[in-house]
């Protein structure tokens, strides 16, 4: 038996000599030597005490040693579980205390303050975003290229947290196949080869940098141009250079504000690749004027990895998703039912396939009632398919709003509002209100253009049935996002859920 996930790895090595990871500063790391300190680490952590099954936690910033200790997690028979950075010591203690890992690794100068939320944890390690850190050390004591612990397909590659916006976080757990099969479908989807340049610029604590970005170039024999973040004049710089660009929408709507983004710039790039959130069709139509590119959006989550895709040769139409990826089945539904329903129909989405997670967590009733018993899991994620099979999402099943018993779907909502002159962005929630239950609001970003509260609502008047219609806009400077780009409704709602009672 091989190490299933870190065989795709090695299977893909073009030539030990390639370099796979270049920094900015000029650091090239080769795939001989990406063989060789991965199986450094691996030997570390048995060397630690870490046994196949483990969990090994990772808080760090980002750096090639991160990519480099996750697949010598991987080769040791681990469980990578990467957590966000931005994490607080009181919410690192719920992981750590949740996961129980063997080993927990962080930032040398967080160490002190992280010290009482590590406390249960039996070994404790640092890497700074140089590579430097007792990690590197332990490493640096042990033997290069070594043999891999075996796992099989349905064994644990890593553990990773859900957002926790919504109550309490889970840990979705990903096997060796989930991840390995996801990375060989991208790289035959997208059409990535040992040819391929990424522009990688996404962090590394979430599955679109860590697992859609690093396995799909790992598994191509690719290369990386590693940014330790978005640096749009930096991602400029670098495009000449590079074959393929994957991003959030932020990168770009940050990229054109940049005087020098242009087809020529671009020119060396096949395919730009956006996900996380959604892209607004107004960047999708600039970035292409800009660039002569079309984006291609896809749609995925931490528990399915990449489900959907707009197809490489083809229509990109924008506000989709594309079609499902092969090996993967995708259906919308009632919610209230779980009957299929014909296109064109709003429902809930659900997937199946390899992709999709084992389940959460040491939480069986939640991963029970999370899946239908044919296998296909409940995303959560409000959707429609189009006549010509095209994946619409239209937002989180939260986020649907009941107002005066009607339905009201926020994108439908918030479609009519970005087309309105002077709108940059919005973001349509439902809030508390004695009357109707709960009122339709819209939260507007405008520029120095923007229309007023009597203005959009105006312009929405005959556009759609009155019980969609906001009862208030709210015209503000920004909306509140998490580290992917994605708009935080949950924090909208808290921010104005007086609104109505006052």
């Amino acid at each position: 038996m091989t190490n299933h996930l870190f065989s795709l790895v090695r299977d893909g090595v073009p030539d030990p000599a390639k370099t796979v990871i270049e920094t900015p500063e000029g650091r090239h790391i080769r795939y001989g030597d990406l063989l060789a300190r991965s199986g450094a680490y691996a030997a570390a952590l048995a060397a630690a005490g870490v046994v196949p099954g483990d969990r090994v936690a990772v808080q760090v910033e980002k750096s090639p040693e991160v990519i480099v200790l996750y697949l010598g997690v991987v080769r040791a028979g681990a469980v990578f579980l990467p957590l966000n950075t931005a994490y607080t010591p009181a919410e690192i203690a719920y992981f750590l205390g949740d996961a129980e890992p063997a080993l927990f690794v962080c930032d040398p100068a967080r160490r002190e303050a992280l010290a009482e939320a590590a406390a249960g944890v039996p070994r404790i390690w640092t890497l700074d975003a140089s590579g430097r850190g007792s990690a590197a050390e332990a490493a640096d004591g042990q033997g290069g290229d070594g043999p891999d612990v075996p796992r099989a397909a349905d064994d644990l590659a890593a553990i990773l947290y859900t957002s926790g916006t919504t109550g309490r976080s889970k840990g979705a757990m990903l096997t060796h196949d989930n991840l390995a099969s996801n990375a060989r479908v991208l790289v035959e989807h997208w059409r990535f080869t040992a040819d391929d340049v990424l522009i990688h610029a996404l962090p590394v604590f979430h599955t679109h940098g860590l697992f859609v970005a690093t396995n799909t170039v790992l598994a191509s024999g690719g290369a990386m141009l590693f940014l330790p973040r978005l640096d749009p004049k930096k991602i400029l710089e670098l495009m000449p250079r590079a074959t393929a660009m994957m991003g959030v929408p932020t990168f770009y709507t940050r990229l054109l504000k940049e005087p020098g983004l242009d087809a020529e710039v671009a020119g060396k790039i096949r395919l730009f690749v956006s996900g996380s959130a959604p892209l607004l069709a107004e960047t999708h139509r600039e970035w292409r004027a800009r660039t002569g590119h079309a984006i291609l959006e896809r749609y995925g989550m931490t528990e399915t990895n990449m489900s959907t895709s707009n197809p490489y040769d083809g229509d990109r139409v924008a506000g989709t998703v594309g079609f499902p990826l092969p090996g993967v089945s995708l259906r919308v539904v009632d919610p209230e039912t779980g009957a299929a329903l014909e296109s064109e129909k709003i429902g809930m989405i659900e997937v199946r396939g390899p992709n999709v997670f084992k389940g959460y967590w040491r939480m069986p009733e939640k991963t029970a009632a999370e899946f239908r018993p044919d296998g296909f899991f409940i995303t959560g994620d409000l959707g429609k398919v189009d006549r010509a099979g095209y994946v619409h999402i239209v937002g989180r099943g939260k986020d649907l709003i009941i107002s005066g018993g009607f339905n009201v779907y926020p994108k439908e909502v918030e479609t009519e509002i970005d087309g309105l002159p002077g709108v940059v962005e919005s973001a349509v929630i439902g809030l508390a209100h004695p009357d109707f239950g709960e009122a339709v609001t819209a939260v507007v970003v405008g520029g120095a253009d923007a229309p007023d509260e009597a203005a959009v609502l105006a312009a929405l008047e005959g556009r759609l049935a009155r019980f969609k219609c906001p009862k208030r806009v709210l015209v503000v400077d920004e909306l509140p996002r998490n580290t992917m780009g994605k708009v935080q409704k949950n924090v909208l709602r808290d921010r104005y859920a007086d609104l109505y009672r006052e």
